[in-house]
């Protein structure tokens, strides 16, 4: 093609000199145009692959309409929102406005979706009592023979109606998974949750559901169950861990699903797509964090209880006034719910072999942490936060 422009120049009179320099400028165009095209295709690539998962939860080259939607915000969001302590640290002005998510609900309904052993029976007794003074109606589910944590669309669909149901204000309490209620064209109400120390957390399941007082309780609720094997129940922490049997194994990108397998906490926050379910991997936390943002008033912390109370009474006010007094006017009694004696103490040891393998688990942690002492700082107390006392 730029023979026949040169041809066509010399036979219009067009200077030899001329000829050469618009040749070079095509030619300078079409390597420019081919390095542009393929650094967008590389971009791209990232972006899918950052994504999905882990490598063996890709099923296909394509991206799904589900991560076509989310793209720009995830990549948005992992640019921005780093979890070193530098980058959070360093993020200034500290906007209560912009930290405060309650005004962005749509309805005065609060759903604790509640992460198992984070002390939730505490704030669930907390918010029991607080219902009486603040003068809301509290509702929780029902026990439940086996807890699905991940539902189904059709069982979405019942959750965010059941839940829409209540009149405001109102409280509602479940074990289970993010649900987007805009989804289903519900208004969306009060997200809140707790996390704790993911090393510290998994240990507290692994001896709760070992507790004799866990199997009597669900066996006076369902007799037919049966009970689990005495050798089962005798097995330590410590040993489980050394011998790599399976329920302490936590290999990334790993499935396991059942009522044993509360690892996960981001699977809480990242939501009901098979995308959340792989253990420790980057595409669930990403969802997890991004959630957390968008969605969630206050993601509170068990090892900053004075931190998180203070937080929820100025960011939830009508349901969360006059919590952290009553809270330790009755610290003793709130301390005692769900206390287990069974649980032996592990050694630094193990847990520093099992906090290699929670390293994206421990990164979400860590990230609600400083969004919650970033909200709490916005508020300008007075008081030091350092100075407070912790559980």
């Amino acid at each position: 093609m730029i023979k026949d422009n040169m041809w066509r120049q010399r036979r219009l009179g067009v200077p030899k000199r001329t000829s050469e320099l618009i040749a070079l400028v095509a030619l300078s165009s079409t390597l420019f145009l081919f390095l542009h095209t393929r650094d967008l295709h590389s971009r791209l690539r990232e972006m899918e692959v950052r994504l999905q998962p882990s490598e063996n939860d890709i099923s296909s080259n394509q991206l799904s309409a589900e991560d076509a939607q989310s793209a720009v915000s995830l990549q948005t969001f992992g640019a921005l929102r780093r979890t070193s302590t530098d980058v959070y640290e360093t993020m200034d002005p500290l906007d209560l406005d912009a930290l405060n998510n309650t005004k962005r609900a749509n309805k005065h309904v609060l759903f604790f979706n509640r992460v198992p052993k984070v002390g939730s029976q505490t704030f669930m007794q907390l918010l029991r009592r607080l219902s009486m003074r603040n003068n809301f109606a509290f509702n929780r589910d029902q026990v439940q023979r086996v807890e699905t944590i991940r539902l189904a669309p059709y069982e979405q669909r019942q959750l965010v109606r059941l839940v829409n149901s209540y009149a405001e204000p109102s409280v509602y309490v479940k074990h289970v998974c993010f649900t987007n209620f805009t989804e289903f064209n519900l208004p969306q109400p009060i997200y809140m949750n707790v996390v704790r120390d993911p090393v510290e957390r998994v240990i507290s399941w692994y001896y709760y559901v070992r507790a004799p007082w866990y199997y009597v309780e669900r066996k006076q609720i369902f007799p037919d169950l049966p009970l689990p094997d005495p050798e089962w129940l005798k097995k330590d922490f410590e040993s489980c861990v050394l011998n790599g049997d399976r329920e302490c194994r936590y290999i990334e990108g790993e499935y396991h699903e059942g009522i044993g397998d509360h690892r996960r906490q981001t699977l809480f926050f990242c939501g009901h797509s098979e995308k959340c379910t792989p253990f420790n991997t980057v595409g669930a936390l990403e969802r997890a964090k991004l959630s957390v943002e968008k969605h969630y008033a206050v993601v509170g912390v068990l090892e900053d209880v004075n931190a998180t109370l203070t937080v929820l009474e100025n960011y939830i006010p009508q349901f969360f006034e006059g919590a952290k007094e009553l809270y330790w006017d009755e610290m003793d009694a709130f301390k005692r719910i769900n206390k287990n004696a069974f649980k032996p103490p592990v050694s630094e040891a193990i847990k520093e072999m099992v906090r290699k393998n929670f390293t994206r688990e421990i990164e979400f942690y860590q990230f609600c942490r400083q969004r919650l002492h970033r909200q709490y700082r916005a508020l300008k107390l007075p008081t030091n936060l350092d100075s407070e006392n912790n559980l």
